[in-house]
C-alpha cells in the first residue's frame, strides 16, 4: 500500500465528537442532512458544529435525494466543502450540486451491476463512495459488502472512498485489501447512533496510520 489513506468521521451530532475526530487526526467530518434518520442534524446545529472544524479539515454534508436548492442553501449556511450524495441522484443533480461544492457520489453495492452505474457520473463526481446495500436504508447500517468489488471500482480512475461496517478492528484490513483513497466511518466508532466514542475514533485513526506506514499518535 502506497500513500496515505484519509479518514472521514461521519454522522456527527455533538461538539465533543467533532473535537474528538479533529484531535485524532481525521481529514474530514460529516454531517447528515436526512430528516428522520438517527444522525440527522439541522442546518443551525451543523453550522454551530462547523465552527469547531479547523482549516485543512473538510466539512462534508450528506444528502439523500434532496432538492439541489436545499443543498445549495445548506452548503452556504453551514460552509460545507463537500456534498455527499447518498441516494438515487441523477448525474444532472450531481452536476447542479457541483456548482456549490465538490461532489462525492455514493453507491450502495448490490453486486457487479452497481459498478456499471458509476461511469455515468464520471464528469460530475469528484470521488466515488461505495457502501453496503441494505434494503430501506441509505447508509449508517454497519453492514459490509464484497471488498473485491471496491478493488475493481478503483479501475474507474476516481478517488475511491470505502464505507460500510468499518471499525478499529478491520480498518487495517480494509486499507491493505482495497487501498482506497479514504475510509468513511460512522457506526463503527459509536456508542449509539450519533453518539461517538473518542477512544474508538483514536484507535481507528491509529490503525489506518499503521497500515499506511505511519506511526500512530495515540499509543
Amino acid at each position: 500500500m502506497s500513500g496515505r489513506v484519509r479518514v472521514k468521521i461521519c454522522g456527527l451530532t455533538r461538539m465533543e465528537d467533532v473535537r474528538a475526530a479533529v484531535d485524532a487526526g481525521a481529514d474530514a467530518v460529516g454531517f447528515v442532512f436526512v430528516p428522520g434518520t438517527p444522525r440527522a442534524v439541522t442546518m443551525e446545529v451543523a453550522a454551530s458544529l462547523r465552527r469547531a472544524v479547523p482549516p485543512f479539515v473538510s466539512a462534508v454534508g450528506l444528502f439523500v435525494n434532496a432538492d439541489p436548492e436545499l443543498v445549495r442553501e445548506t452548503v452556504q449556511a453551514v460552509r460545507l466543502d463537500v456534498v455527499q450524495l447518498h441516494g438515487e441522484e441523477t448525474p444532472d443533480v450531481a452536476s447542479a450540486c457541483g456548482r456549490w461544492a465538490r461532489v462525492i457520489k455514493a453507491f450502495r453495492v448490490r453486486g457487479p451491476e452497481t459498478l456499471r452505474e458509476m461511469p455515468a457520473y464520471d464528469a460530475v463526481a469528484d470521488a466515488y463512495l461505495l457502501d453496503a446495500y441494505v434494503a430501506g436504508a441509505h447508509g449508517g447500517t454497519g453492514a459490509r459488502f464484497d471488498w473485491d468489488l471496491a478493488v475493481e471500482a478503483k479501475a474507474l480512475g476516481k478517488p475511491l472512498i470505502l464505507a460500510g461496517g468499518l471499525k478499529p478492528e478491520n480498518a487495517a484490513q480494509a486499507v491493505a485489501r482495497v487501498g482506497p483513497f479514504a475510509l468513511d466511518v460512522s457506526s463503527g466508532v459509536e456508542w449509539s447512533p450519533g453518539i461517538k466514542d473518542a477512544g474508538l475514533i483514536a484507535r481507528l485513526l491509529d490503525a489506518v496510520r499503521i497500515s499506511s506506514g505511519l506511526w500512530p499518535s495515540h499509543p
